[in-house]
């Protein structure tokens, strides 16, 4: 193997090392969104699962007749706040907090 060879096998190594380390810190910002978006969705779950605990303290203090109106005003609370209501999709963040025809008839029906 000549200077030159070796030259050019030393070259095309480099390239794949760099194209390599630039997939690598794709991947590492791709790990890292994944993790903050994790922990954005952790916070709202112990947020949710809190309101849920108050809510359910709060329907064991009150009487039958005070307590279909409070559940009705904590499920509106809750919809206000950005989060769906409906048992298709309970818990789960409304995008652009844009109306839900489920969550709609759960708050309106009579």
């Amino acid at each position: 193997m000549d200077k030159k060879d070796l030259f050019d096998a030393f070259d095309g190594f480099s390239q794949n090392l760099m194209e390599t380390l630039a997939e690598a810190e794709a991947l590492k910002k791709q790990v890292q969104n994944l993790v903050e978006q994790n922990a954005v969705l952790r916070l709202e779950n112990d947020k949710l699962r809190d309101r849920l605990s108050h809510f359910s303290q709060m329907e064991e203090n009150e009487s039958n007749s005070k307590a279909v109106n409070s559940r009705k005003e904590n499920l509106e609370k809750i919809y206000e706040d950005g989060f769906h209501i409906c048992t298709f999709f309970y818990g789960q963040r409304r995008e652009n907090k844009e109306e839900c025809a489920f969550c709609m008839e759960l708050l309106y029906r009579e």
